[in-house]
């Protein structure tokens, strides 16, 4: 600890995010309750635009510690588990009828719908005073991230983004493994995903049918035009296309390309560009694509170029990687059967797992020997000019390439703060705490660069890219697709 009561680790960090989080954290209590914000005691009372999917999961991730009051959803079928568990709760169809209508009662709310209606539906929370956590990716179009990272410091409301792997020990070791030399320079980093898992590249729009009786289909719409109710839309595929969804970037860009931007204190690209691919549609994201992202050198960090592969069977080849490496996600095989002992704090888990699976290339009876080189669809690399650090698709199971560099090993002292948990990190931010660590003014700026590739995808070309004007210079066209079209009737807020 410093003379002064400030410790290294929170100078450091700190001083990294400077002028990037809202300083609610550091309000008088008088003026916190005046705001609306209560004591770490007392519960937040939260509401979820969307019940069922990943909602669901949202939802119980939050009503562990706090008050589940309203629930909305366009699709009765499809939330009937979730309105059955939470029965005393009011349910909507209409969130805009719900935020009116039970706006003395709620202090917070997630939104967990289809992308292209994240920022409408936050904004609306947002305005009236309300904390929200998001879905990641923030928003469907580069143009509605700007706003909502606005709006979010306009209201002064706790934000966060649901890219949990910001929360992992792993993303935050990765950084401070970065940090501290161990791999060099970074110039080069590969993320890659197995998604789309739902149909892409198809040619035609999909065949319709009538809407379910259970649906309110022209709310679920929103937005966007009206059009003729399909399944192929909803409740599931709309990721695939293009009026709906941000396909494989925004199911799992968010994730994997977490630790990259935390690790590489990434800001905006200044050139994105559609490399590779495969089954382009008018209506669909295509079947495969791989999209690089050219970043300027920040501070002391160099250029850098991020590549991002969707639709992988397996990690991209990358020069002199070890054929034998296991890069990405670690299937449960290979996870330590003692590294969830509860006796053993997260970040020493997280140790023993990266130094068990390196001890498996030194003990092979320790893994099954036919999972030797067999690297995950899901991951990131950061390519350095001393050496590869791998991590899971949420951060996690970070460790060195070659995996033997593990063997004796030891973590640097940790610089960052460590996460009390992805939704309690929001609900202490929503109390008046720390910003939580995914507050809109480190995901918008994540977000935009990772929605701005699926541009690049529709353009099928390379776009400059002027962050601070909201502009892509090279192409006019290309810049329409930077916000929404909005159906009569429907504003951002």
């Amino acid at each position: 600890m410093s003379g002064n009561g400030i410790s290294r680790r929170y100078f450091f960090f700190g001083s990294l995010l400077a002028g990037t989080m809202p300083a609610q954290g550091l309000r008088s209590v008088a003026s916190l309750k005046a705001l609306g914000y209560k004591s770490p005691n007392e519960k937040l009372n939260v509401a979820s635009i969307g019940a069922g999917g990943r909602a669901a999961a949202d939802i119980a991730g939050v009503a562990k510690t706090e008050n589940i009051v309203a629930l909305c959803d366009v699709d009765e079928k499809r939330a009937a588990r979730t309105f059955a568990k939470y029965s005393k709760a009011p349910k909507y169809k209409d969130f805009r009828v719900m935020l009116d209508k039970e706006n003395k009662n709620i202090d917070a709310c997630i939104v967990a719908i289809p992308d292209f209606m994240h920022a409408t539906v936050a904004m609306h929370a947002m305005e009236r005073g309300k904390h929200v956590y998001v879905e990641k990716p923030l928003a469907h179009t580069v143009w509605e991230c700007r706003r909502l990272q606005q709006a979010a410091n306009q209201y002064k409301v706790a934000t966060q983004m649901g890219n949990q792997g910001y929360s992992n020990e792993g993303t935050r070791q990765c950084a401070e493994m970065i940090w501290s030399g161990v791999i060099g320079n970074v110039t080069e980093v590969h993320a890659w995903t197995n998604r789309p898992v739902w149909p892409q590249g198809l040619p035609d729009l999909p065949a319709t049918a009538p809407v379910p009786p259970t649906m309110a289909w022209n709310l679920w719409l929103g937005i966007q035009k009206k059009r003729p109710y399909s399944p192929a839309y909803a409740p599931f595929n709309w990721r695939g296309f293009f009026d709906f969804g941000d396909g494989a970037l925004g199911d799992m860009a968010c994730h994997a390309l977490g630790a990259p931007n935390m690790a590489l204190r990434l800001t905006a690209p200044t050139h994105v560009e559609l490399v590779k691919i495969e089954g382009s549609s008018k209506y669909y994201y295509p079947n495969k694509s791989v999209i690089r992202f050219d970043f300027p050198a920040r501070g002391n960090f160099p250029p850098v170029k991020v590549y991002w592969h969707s639709a992988m069977k397996g990690a991209p080849s990358i020069p002199g990687v070890p054929k034998d490496a296991i890069l990405g996600d670690l299937s449960p095989s290979r996870q330590p059967q003692h590294s969830t002992t509860s006796n053993v704090e997260p970040r020493e888990r997280q140790i023993i797992g990266a130094v068990f699976d390196a001890q498996a290339y030194f003990h092979p009876h320790a893994v099954p020997h036919s999972s030797a080189g067999s690297s995950s669809s899901n991951g990131a690399l950061f390519v350095g000019d001393k050496g590869f650090i791998t991590t899971g698709h949420t951060g996690q199971s970070t460790r060195l390439i070659p995996v033997d560099r593990m063997k004796d090993y030891q973590f640097p002292p940790e610089m960052i703060p460590r996460s009390p948990g992805h939704y309690r990190d929001w609900i202490n931010a929503a109390k008046g705490g720390p910003p939580a660590c995914s507050n809109f003014n480190v995901a918008a700026p994540l977000s935009e660069w990772v929605i701005l590739g699926t541009v690049a995808i529709r353009c099928q070309g390379g776009l400059d890219w002027d962050s601070e004007n909201l502009r892509i210079t090279n192409n006019e066209e290309a810049n329409n697709l930077l916000s929404p079209t909005f159906r009569e009737g429907w504003t951002l807020s």
